[in-house]
This record gives C-alpha cells, sequence and structure tokens, in this order.
C-alpha cells in the first residue's frame, strides 16, 4: 500500500518545529508569502526602485483616505490602513523571544498632522472579536512630528521612547528583540540606527483579565499606514525586513 502524507503532516513533522527566520529585501515583483494583504488596498501597494535602502527596491505604501475602514465603536474613532500582516503560521508565540529588522522611510512631504497615526504595530490575537479593537502591545507611532513607541497591557499605555528631532526623509533602521509574556519575564529591547533606544523588563502582553487567553497567547507583527480617518494621503516606504526567532539555551 503506497503511503502518502499530507502537507499538514510533513509540516508537523519538520518545518513547523523550525525556529522562525524569514526575511523580505523586496527585490522581487511580488510579495512573499511570508505577507497577508487583506488589511491592503492592492492599488497602495508598489515594489519601486527611486527610494531604497539597500539593494535595487523597496516596497511603497500610499494611504488615501477611505482604504481598508474600520467604523467607529465605543472605544476607538473610525480608523483606515494600509498595513503588510504577517501571514498567520508566522505569528509570535507567547514566552519565546524573536528579533526583528526592518527600515522604514518617511519622506520630507509627508504630513505632520495630530491624528494618531501607527507606522508597525505588533497586536495580541483576540480569542473573540469583541476585543478586536484593543491598542497594539507595542507601536511605533508618528504624531505631530514626534517618533514614539508605546507598550500596552493591562496596566495601560506607557511610552518607551519618543525621538522630537526630525525623522523624515531619512532611513530609520529598526532593530526589536521581544519577548511577549504576561509575567515579569516580557522583554523589548530596540535599536534605532544602532543605537540602544529601549531596554525594557516586565509585563509585554494582555492578561486572561482582559479577556485573552491565561497562557499560549499569539501575537501579530503590521508595518506600512493605519489611522484616524483624514482627507490627505500619506506615503512610507519599506525595506529589509526580517524575523527570526532567538532560541535560548535551556
Amino acid at each position: 500500500m503506497r503511503k502518502t502524507f499530507s502537507f499538514l503532516v510533513l509540516c508537523a513533522m519538520f518545518s513547523c518545529n523550525s525556529p522562525t527566520n524569514v526575511f523580505d529585501d523586496f527585490e522581487t515583483p511580488a510579495l512573499k508569502r511570508i505577507w497577508s494583504t487583506e488589511r491592503m488596498e492592492l492599488r497602495s501597494f508598489e515594489i519601486q526602485s527611486e527610494v531604497v535602502r539597500k539593494g535595487k527596491h523597496a516596497a511603497k505604501i500610499t494611504l488615501r483616505a477611505g482604504d481598508v475602514v474600520e467604523e467607529a465603536n465605543d472605544t476607538s474613532p473610525a480608523s483606515e490602513r494600509d498595513e503588510l500582516q504577517e501571514a498567520d503560521d508566522l505569528y509570535s508565540i507567547e514566552e519565546r523571544k524573536y528579533e526583528y529588522h526592518f527600515s522604514l522611510f518617511i519622506p520630507d512631504s509627508f504630513p505632520i498632522v495630530p491624528t494618531r497615526l501607527i507606522i508597525a504595530q505588533w497586536k495580541q490575537k483576540c480569542p473573540a472579536k469583541s476585543f478586536s479593537d484593543a491598542s497594539p502591545v507595542l507601536a511605533i507611532r508618528f504624531q505631530s512630528g514626534k517618533l514614539m513607541i508605546t507598550l500596552n497591557t493591562d496596566s495601560g499605555r506607557q511610552k518607551l521612547y519618543e525621538q522630537r528631532e526630525s525623522v523624515r526623509n531619512k532611513w530609520l533602521d529598526f532593530k526589536f528583540q521581544i519577548r511577549f509574556s504576561q509575567q515579569d519575564s516580557g522583554e523589548v529591547a530596540a535599536y534605532l540606527n544602532e543605537k540602544s533606544i529601549i531596554n525594557y523588563n516586565g509585563v509585554t502582553s494582555y492578561s486572561k483579565k482582559k479577556g485573552y487567553h491565561g497562557t499560549h497567547n499569539t501575537y501579530y507583527f503590521k508595518m506600512g499606514l493605519y489611522r484616524d480617518r483624514m482627507q490627505e494621503p500619506m506615503t512610507i516606504y519599506i525595506d529589509d525586513y526580517q524575523k527570526k526567532e532567538l532560541v535560548v539555551p535551556k
């Protein structure tokens, strides 16, 4: 009798047990399968060669009024977005440690407005739709000309970093080392252009009290443009993305 193995069985035996290590330098005409575009208008995404960090190409995202709208609710105003979101099978797992590298470029024509704007974020996967509007656990924000990195947990929001000097018209090379945890074992170490900007230890997750799982939560990464609704378009460039799991010796 011929033996057959489904893709899922093979995945369970081999690749799914391997530490995460993926990258995208945006040098190919099409997006790699590590991304989901469900939160992106396809007309708003482009692989271009005029503004690049490395190689010959980089991604360009232009958010226009009315792109991927989410209506207002009791806790959040109406929003719109164009974001690259990592594929479901790449979600980070609670208590494991991951490293992210990516470069962002905000052109000098980018509007300076007080509108809420997030350019990269890590969201905790909601066990129920009613929690889908919870603030990202970790977020890079650009608002009123200031670059900020915030952490949200049961205790509320805290600002881990703020850069008041202009960050437009220059590449911002980020590196994050993150362990999501409901305990004090959580970590966030961040570097901007090779300079250490955050060294945080403590809770880095919402808890069961907020409606999430008591253990084994998952977290997903998105980058692009997410804002409260407004009429003026915004453009950002992305290059040199990598995510890998840091295997800590036992």
